[in-house]
């Protein structure tokens, strides 16, 4: 029986609830309902709820910093449950991803994201799991990710357009899949049957 940490990266407050910033907060939600689980207990400046998943110990939480100061709650999160970053699968918003799109990688740069900078910088690795979910509105001839430039903090805080919800049911599930496939399979294997890259995508793996 393995243990793990699931983090999902948003900022608290009901005006943040449906934006795109928060996407890792609505994921660990729905893999946590799916799982007979209650995010509900303060601990570590974050949300957390703690049962049996795949027949592992799971510890799911919601760090209630805001999304840029994360690192020290996981960091604390992971002292608390005496657990390393092998142990750890942070689930959070991508830009440089088409919306509806998911990506597993088992390690990596924070790639500008700040959520990231800061668990890194916390946990002195880059070595932990995570679940990346395209975030990006794409462009109208379905060419891949748009750059959005200074507009990029506007659209990720701003409440998710109703003709970009329409398939949001469907992607928390998948997401929450994911997650699922990662603690009973292992990463590797999670990322062959979920991967996702959109035809013609600028992203860029760093």
């Amino acid at each position: 029986m393995g243990s793990w940490l699931i983090v999902g990266l948003g900022n608290p407050g009901p005006e943040y609830d449906w934006t795109p910033h928060n996407v890792g907060f609505l994921t660990v939600d729905r893999f946590a309902s799916r799982n007979g689980l209650r995010i509900s207990r303060p601990e570590c400046q974050s949300l957390v709820g703690v049962g049996d998943v795949k027949g592992d110990r799971v510890v799911v939480a919601k760090p209630l910093t805001y999304m840029n100061l994360s690192g020290p709650a996981v960091k604390q999160l992971l002292d608390k449950y005496e657990l390393s970053a092998a142990n750890l699968i942070v689930v959070f918003d991508e830009l440089a991803l088409e919306w509806g799109h998911l990506r597993i990688r088992a390690r990596g740069s924070a790639g500008g994201h700040n959520g990231m900078k800061s668990i890194i910088s916390a946990i002195r690795t880059e070595e932990f799991t995570r679940v990346r979910l395209g975030i990006n509105p794409g462009s109208p001839q379905g060419s891949g990710p748009i750059t959005l430039g200074e507009k990029a903090r506007h659209y990720v805080l701003a409440v998710i357009p109703k003709s970009m919800r329409a398939d949001l049911d469907l992607w928390l599930d998948e997401a929450s899949s994911s997650i699922e496939s990662i603690i009973a399979e292992g990463a590797e294997k999670a990322m062959t049957r979920f991967n996702r890259r959109a035809q013609g995508s600028k992203e860029e793996e760093k």
